[in-house]
């Protein structure tokens, strides 16, 4: 209340402030979050013969928070909202937050499959690594339930941060020390453009939630729109940058080849993820009133990048040392141009949510295959330490056909090939909403991108069906089929076979997701 003198009670004025926390919405990042504290302190005390342990319980910590989604299906949870407007809130567990946690608490939990065997393999320290691990995936999680500029910014830090630390955790490793430079010196840059673009954004829209923000803009003054476009573009570079879009894409095929494979497999799914959800938030919520500015520019992002990335992959030489993991990470930028399409088509789209509905589909079918790959390309470079080239994936029928038949359905499904229906039925809804829009020029680059890819996909899958090369070691894939790495091929197959099962049910679940 309020006195004759003006002023007011301290007690309801602090009543006002104060908001219960909705542990219930928070919970999938918060256990991931506990989960990496804990395994840094256990990692202390575990005896080096027990290490192995810890894995085991990052991949049960991310187990237990992909299970914390289910309550939250309905998607109307929010926390950390302002006294004065419930509707501007910081945290929102909403379907387009679901879809993007699963996506990344699912990725992280194939990536700690893998991670296993590479840890004891390698003598990682697996304190740290299971630590870091789960600190980014923590941050990534959190990204997407993000609403406001703030949160957005820490949660893409939080995210990436400690995926430096993990790129460079081979310690003697001149590749893995390279790598982790130019990965950190990048992403910096590309994070203080960022930065300035927010403040550019913050100053001409009054506000840091995405809602407001976005009203802000649309009704601010004439004399800061030059300010106002100026921001929205340099904003775009931070996420361009996580999504590996042309020109920001160079750091990837050296980041790849110098990380630990199950580290690349994280970053090609984890970190896209985290990439392409801030940039959704912050185009289609944030700035649609300057969506003459990012559409046109996303456009042509999204073609310089499929063709970028095709073309260097084209290029990668059968026998090359790591030349599976480089056509991997060149593939993985060429993936990145398809799923920019959707994005800006969302530009010209009369519906933003189910044009951005295309990319969350996309990116499901995509991170399940594409972590399937990196799964066997993981246990065929362990076999001789030979660098993990293709070539040594000649003849896998031979010795492994479940491996090779399992590898090649991903691979299928890369370049969009029937019997991959998931793989198929993503592309063409991918240039669907591109034609949709009006972006007839765009669809028609993609398609010819998808033709490129065809090469490189089929000619890796026609080679594990040739006869092994002489001096081939047929029995060294059997040995290294570790039961994790077993458990990692086995379930992104079964995961690809479900999509592809229902490509119907995968749309409309991602494409009600955001508005």
């Amino acid at each position: 209340m309020t006195y004759a003198d003006g002023t007011a009670d301290s007690a309801v004025l602090a009543e006002s402030v104060v908001q219960s926390v909705d542990w219930l919405a928070v919970a999938p990042p918060t256990i991931v979050a506990v989960a990496a504290v804990a395994l840094l302190v256990a990692d202390l005390f575990v005896p080096e013969r027990a290490k192995h342990l810890l894995g085991w319980g990052a991949i049960a910590a991310l187990a237990l928070s992909l299970l914390a989604l289910l309550p939250l299906l309905d998607g109307d949870r929010a926390t950390f909202c302002l006294t004065d407007g419930p509707d501007a809130c910081s945290y929102t567990a909403d379907r387009f937050a679901l879809v993007g946690q699963l996506l990344v608490l699912a990725g992280a939990l194939l990536a700690a499959l893998l991670s296993v065997h590479d840890v004891r393999a390698t003598k990682l320290p697996a304190g740290e690594f299971w630590f870091l691990l789960l600190a980014s995936a923590a941050g990534a999680a959190l990204l997407p339930a993000a609403r406001d500029l703030a949160t957005l910014v820490i949660a893409l830090e939080v995210a990436s941060l400690p995926a430096f630390a993990l790129v460079g955790l081979r310690r003697g490793d001149r590749l893995s020390s390279e790598a982790a430079l130019k990965f950190f010196l990048s992403s910096v840059t590309a994070t203080a453009v960022m930065l300035l673009g927010v403040s550019f954004v913050y100053a001409a829209g009054g506000s840091l939630h995405l809602a407001r923000l976005a009203d802000g803009l649309a009704d601010a003054p004439e004399q800061l729109e030059t300010l106002a476009a100026a921001g929205v573009v340099l904003t775009l570079v931070g996420f361009a940058f996580k999504t590996a879009a042309v020109p920001f894409h160079f750091w990837v095929p050296d980041t790849y080849v110098g990380a630990p494979i199950p580290v690349a497999a994280y970053l090609s799914v984890v970190g896209k993820a985290v990439g392409f959800s801030g940039l959704i938030l912050v185009t289609v919520v944030a700035f649609p009133a300057y969506d003459h500015v990012w559409g046109p520019a996303v456009a042509v992002l999204a073609a310089l990048t499929m063709t970028a990335g095709n073309v260097a992959a084209l290029r990668q030489r059968l026998d090359a040392p790591h030349s599976a993991v480089r056509l991997l990470a060149w593939s993985s930028v060429a993936q990145a141009g398809y799923l920019l399409v959707p994005i800006a088509a969302a530009a010209y789209a009369e519906d933003p949510g189910r044009a951005v509905g295309s990319t969350l589909a996309y990116a499901l079918m995509y991170g399940v295959v594409n972590l399937g790959a990196f799964a066997v390309v993981a246990a065929v470079a362990a076999k001789g330490g030979r660098g993990g080239r293709i070539a040594d994936h000649r003849g896998l029928a031979s010795t492994r056909l479940p491996v090779a038949l399992a590898l090649a359905f991903f691979l299928i499904n890369l370049a969009g090939l029937p019997p991959g229906i998931i793989g198929l039925f993503a592309k063409v809804t991918v240039l669907g909403a591109a034609v949709d829009a009006g972006l007839g020029w765009l669809a028609v680059v993609m398609a010819a991108n998808v033709v490129v890819g065809l090469y490189y996909y089929l000619q890796w899958t026609a080679l594990l069906f040739r006869p092994a090369a002489p001096a081939a070691e047929p029995t060294a894939v059997r040995t290294t089929l570790t039961a994790p790495l077993r458990g990692a091929i086995g379930l992104t197959a079964a995961l690809g076979i479900a999509l592809s099962g229902a490509p119907q049910l995968v749309l409309r679940f991602a494409g009600e997701a955001l508005l």
